[in-house]
């Protein structure tokens, strides 16, 4: 089964792309299996979500341990070892997503708004597994946890964003029935008319007025002078070739997000130095180690 993809923008198709393994209730279907794979903050027992919608963050299929700190949330990278993002809808509702990894677009590595880019679909409660960088139609590039000289962004001249993932859920806007109502029927006629006005789809020229803020704040963003890339902090590489097919479908989304994700990673270095992980401390071993010395033995001295 291929995975479905939508569009970026207002009532424009919209491109979804197979995720790798779609879980609908309790089967899973897979799209083309390629046959791979100074503060102390407790560990979150939960994943990161957002009115119920949530991501989790994969490593050798198991969630990572995640932190919470000024309030975000954050994950450890492992340097090397590749990662895949698990995404639920626990709604009715089919949405659709906007999934960026370290600030472009995991479809098309393009830095826009959620509103304006592709995203995936997400059935109603269902899960999708993205996996890496969508490369064709048929093939993506598996995510992996890398430095920022390394990374995909540092390849294609896109920093300014290393070091975050972030998820925008749109849901499928339902067509509004208008039922005939008669001149005795004023109740009822009057709950239609709220029904309607619950439902009426906001006017583009907002989204617009949002998506040409979005894009003067990214050339601001640009304008500025930023650090280079190092080989000390976390970012994402782009691996090796793995098959996932995808089809592009159109669907007509609401334009208000229903929800919105966001993860932080670093290595366990940057965590010390944020404070959201204790630091590594060796030296109270090695203090009991000496405080166990003794200066004899009662035995001869061993044979060499």
């Amino acid at each position: 089964m291929r995975n479905r993809m939508v569009f970026g923008g207002g009532f424009v198709a919209f491109l979804i792309l197979a995720a790798l393994a779609l879980k609908v209730g309790a089967g899973t279907v897979r799209a083309r299996d390629s046959g791979e794979s100074e503060l102390t903050i407790e560990p979150v027992a939960e994943v990161a979500d957002d009115n119920g919608f949530s991501v989790e963050l994969l490593i050798d299929g198991h969630p990572a341990a995640e932190y919470f700190a000024r309030g975000r949330r954050y994950v450890e990278a492992l340097e090397n070892a590749e990662y895949e993002l698990r995404i639920h809808n626990p709604t009715s509702s089919r949405v659709a997503v906007a999934l960026s990894v370290d600030g472009m677009n995991t479809i098309d590595a393009r830095h826009s708004s959620a509103w304006d880019a592709h995203k995936w679909v997400v059935e109603p409660y269902g899960t999708i597994s993205v996996r890496g960088w969508q490369m064709s139609s048929e093939n993506a590039r598996r995510f992996y946890f890398t430095t920022e000289r390394d990374s995909y962004g540092a390849k294609i001249g896109q920093t300014a964003n290393l070091g975050v993932i972030a998820a925008v859920f749109f849901r499928e806007r339902k067509p509004i029935v208008i039922t005939r109502v008669t001149p005795g029927q004023r109740e009822e006629k009057s709950a239609n008319r709220e029904d309607r006005s619950r439902n009426e789809p906001v006017p583009s020229a907002s989204g617009s007025a949002g998506t040409l803020a979005n894009r003067d704040t990214a050339k601001e963003r640009s304008a500025n002078p930023y650090p280079p890339p190092d080989d000390e902090s976390a970012a994402t590489g782009i691996g090796r070739t793995v098959q996932n097919g995808v089809t592009w479908i159109k669907m007509d989304l609401d334009p208000r997000p229903a929800g919105e994700v966001t993860i932080r990673y670093e290595f366990r270095a940057g965590l010390v130095r944020l404070g959201i992980v204790p630091r590594d401390n060796p030296r109270p071993d090695v203090l009991n180690r000496r405080e166990k010395a003794e200066g004899f033995e009662p035995k001869y001295c061993p044979q060499p």
